[in-house]
């Protein structure tokens, strides 16, 4: 992805900003999946076909992750090593989401739909916030 579309789709062209908006939605996006799995549990298991002591179990680690990535957000230029570190905890729960899927999870269909779609906005994420975050390098370093 060039660099003028990432600013397109951060509606800046300043790197400190377009990594600071897609650490936000991500926590936006990650925070209410969180809260949703924590009130609605039940319901939301019958319906993805998810136990709901995992659910409430995963919408714990998502509220916890959702403030962390939000407490990055709000950082005026959030440092690299913690960037990074969202960068592969979003890419680590996109591959144990999909190996889940296959491997021990029994959803129902619209929990498979569920489940593949998250992955891919999660890795949505890691991919654009590792771009913002090598943009922001680069015009660090350009002359």
């Amino acid at each position: 992805m060039a660099t003028t579309r990432l600013t397109a789709l951060a509606r800046t062209d300043e790197p400190h900003t377009a990594l600071r908006r897609f650490l936000a939605l991500d926590a936006v996006v990650t925070g209410a999946n969180g809260l949703a799995y924590l009130a609605a549990a039940g319901p939301l298991g019958r319906f993805l076909g998810v136990d709901t002591g995992l659910l409430r179990a995963l919408g714990a680690f998502l509220t916890v992750f959702a403030a962390l990535v939000a407490v990055l957000a709000l950082g005026a230029r959030p440092a690299a090593l913690p960037v990074r570190a969202v960068v592969e905890a979003n890419l680590a729960w996109s591959g144990l989401s999909l190996l889940a899927l296959v491997a021990w999870l029994s959803p129902t269909g619209p929990g498979a739909v569920w489940t593949v779609l998250q992955a891919g906005t999660v890795a949505g994420f890691a991919v654009l916030q590792h771009l913002a975050l090598k943009a922001r390098h680069e015009g660090a370093t350009a002359p």
